[in-house]
């Protein structure tokens, strides 16, 4: 095997499978598998090893790609052949083609991109080489203040965001949700939406959504590239903003949200400049109103003045022709009073003959009217009398009917308790002393029995 495999290399397309790391020793075990075209026969499997100079071309691997090295994926390797009596036939890694995987994932991107614009047409499509969604399409408000973040409880990036825009200089006030889960690993997809729906079922007015990852491995960027998670921006019915540290390529999740920018400082960044540009529009306006008021102020001054003078000549013709006018009535006034005064003396001069001439017939006729009310007074002043004295005779006769002594007469008793006398609704309780008074005895007596009175 030496003689013929010695000093020798070959570049072999395959699947991962079993891939075990130990990261004390920096060694990949794992098996190197082909596989029938369109089904799972093997048709090839190899074991594999990767150490010092092959472990280190994977991990340029996975920074570079953005794909972790693990199980059920395609790679093109360069590998040699080892073969050990104990351990057999071996292929040891010692490079992995970088173009190859990123052929692929980037073949995959596409496939995925393809998918969301063919099943969701109504929210995705492709113009002029660009994706234009229907989150992309929604109206980001000018002032952003209320925000749901979904991220990592852990992740370091969440403290740069949060601490970004709490230490802005502009004092700006932010109310923060956090939304926290997994953002890592291609096969979570699941847990990111499930907090979207949370956010969307939780009935608050949010400005936007922010989406942010920080730290972490490279290869984490590829849980934004599945289909459930673009579907989901897309279609989702408030701004969403990424920032999940990318620095080359933007992912799917990226194409289809609204805003996306490399990391979650940049996320807060962004969010505080479109801040701070809506506040200067506001002062420019604010500038602006008031140099145009200023404008206007001088535009219409000498106007201002001219009306002014031409209201106080007016208002001086006014006064002067009311001045004239008023002048005139009190002459008409004081003509009218002059005729007004002669005609009232000669009433007056009438009046004093009337007066001269009847107060002996008003004498009499008040004496004949005294007389009739005299005669009709006495009459009514004895038929009153005989009245008022039937009245007291019959309220005489009730109250002597009425009186107590009748009523006892009749048999009915007078009850006391205690010295009073008992009132309809007082409670008199079994072996309390009681006084019966009578129309001829006045008895003392002990209560024994108590009945309601069915009143027959």
């Amino acid at each position: 095997m030496e003689q013929v495999f010695q000093g020798r290399g070959f570049w072999v397309i395959a699947d991962v499978t079993s891939h075990n790391y130990k990261p004390g020793k920096n060694h990949h075990y794992f098996d190197l598998v082909e596989k029938e075209p369109g089904s799972s026969t093997l048709l090839a499997k190899f074991s594999a090893r990767a150490w010092n100079d092959g472990a280190e071309q994977i991990s340029v691997f996975e920074q570079t790609t953005g794909q972790r090295f693990t199980n059920d994926i395609n790679v093109l390797l360069l590998v040699s052949v080892n073969y050990h009596p104990a351990f057999g036939l071996q292929l040891i890694v010692h490079n992995i083609d970088v173009n190859f995987t990123l052929g692929t994932l980037e073949k995959q991107k596409q496939a995925t991109l393809a998918r969301l614009v063919d099943d969701n047409p109504d929210y995705v499509r492709l113009e002029n080489s660009e994706y234009r969604t229907f989150n992309q399409e929604l109206a980001l408000p000018s002032a952003i203040q209320r925000l749901a973040v979904i991220s990592s409880s852990t992740s370091a990036g969440y403290e740069d965001f949060q601490h970004t825009l709490q230490n802005n200089n502009q004092g700006f006030a932010f109310h923060i949700d956090p939304y926290f889960t997994v953002v890592q690993g291609e096969n979570n997809a699941r847990y990111i939406v499930e907090q979207l729906i949370a956010i969307y079922h939780s009935d608050k007015a949010y400005d936007a959504v922010i989406i942010i990852r920080g730290g972490g491995a490279q290869t984490d960027l590829l849980l934004f590239e599945q289909y459930t998670i673009g579907k989901a921006i897309a279609r989702f019915p408030i701004p969403v903003i990424t920032g999940i540290g990318h620095q080359k390529n933007q992912t799917v999740a990226d194409l289809m949200a609204h805003t996306s920018l490399k990391t979650p400082t940049q996320a807060a960044e962004f969010i505080i400049a479109r801040n701070r540009d809506f506040t200067d529009r506001i002062s420019l306006l604010e500038k602006s109103i008031a140099l145009r008021a200023q404008q206007y102020v001088s535009a219409y001054r000498h106007d201002i003045v001219a009306l002014q003078h031409t209201l106080k000549q007016t208002a001086q013709a006014r006064l002067n022709m009311e001045d004239n006018a008023l002048q005139r009535r009190a002459n008409d006034l004081a003509h009218i009073g002059q005729i007004k005064l002669l005609h009232e003396q000669l009433h007056l001069i009438y009046l004093k003959d009337q007066f001269i001439q009847r107060p002996q017939q008003l004498l009499f006729e008040q004496h004949s009217e005294l007389d009739k009310h005299n005669t009709k007074l006495r009459s009514d002043y004895f038929l009153n009398l005989s009245k008022r004295n039937q009245e007291v005779e019959m309220r005489a006769m009730m109250l002597r009917l009425f009186s107590p002594e009748n009523i006892l007469r009749k048999g009915f008793a007078i009850v006391k308790r205690k010295g009073k006398v008992t009132d309809v609704n007082a409670a008199i309780n079994i072996g309390e002393e009681v006084q019966i008074i009578t129309a001829k005895e006045d008895l003392t007596a002990t209560v024994t029995t108590k009945n309601e009175y069915d009143r027959r």
